[in-house]
């Protein structure tokens, strides 16, 4: 199914996306990759407060190339997502709903999706050029000397990505090849 959703993303509306849905996301999300993540990490375990407020929002796993004249951001593709995975659960506790990536994630990771109701959304990897795109704006809100890593603001219009893991727990990484697969056990 193709959608057209909102971000940030309710509950509501993570609850009516399924794994191997078609989204495409309007509005506003975050990146944040390796070092920003154990930054917020570390930042909670003192109680202090985060640099952007996680409720029903979305972090996108990239770190851009810099912008070419007259575009918002240079090439924007994905990072691997089980990078995140010691920080994930905690931060999707805190509420964030979606998380944009590549590739699969720890069992943890998939049980807090389900807890808190959030969806694991994957960027085709290889295609930054193209992602890029479907971003209008880009601004630097924390940890600018992390550089590339720094948490930034993006606002995206139409940005395609495909639901991997939804509220349920469904894996796409897990179903999507079950009816190719051939019990060698028989032959």
């Amino acid at each position: 199914m193709e959608r057209h959703i909102a971000v940030p993303l309710t509950s509501e509306e993570a609850e009516t996306l399924h794994a191997g849905d078609y989204v495409y996301l309007t509005g506003t999300i975050y990146t944040a990759r390796d070092a920003a993540h154990k930054r917020m990490y570390e930042a909670l375990e003192k109680g202090e407060q985060l640099p952007l407020e996680l409720k029903d929002n979305v972090i996108y796993y990239m770190g851009p190339s810099p912008a070419r004249e007259g575009r918002a951001i240079g090439s924007a593709g994905p990072t691997t997502a089980s990078r995140m995975d010691k920080y994930a659960p905690v931060l999707l506790d805190k509420g964030l709903r979606g998380m944009i990536g590549k590739g699969r994630r720890r069992q943890t990771v998939k049980e807090a999706i389900v807890r808190n109701k959030a969806v694991y959304f994957a960027a085709i990897g290889g295609a930054g050029a193209l992602l890029s795109r479907a971003i209008v704006s880009s601004e630097v809100i924390a940890y600018d000397d992390l550089g590339t890593e720094a948490i930034r603001k993006l606002q995206v219009k139409d940005f395609p990505v495909i639901v991997v893991m939804d509220t349920m727990g469904n894996d796409l990484y897990e179903t999507a090849s079950l009816p190719y697969r051939r019990d060698f056990a028989e032959t």
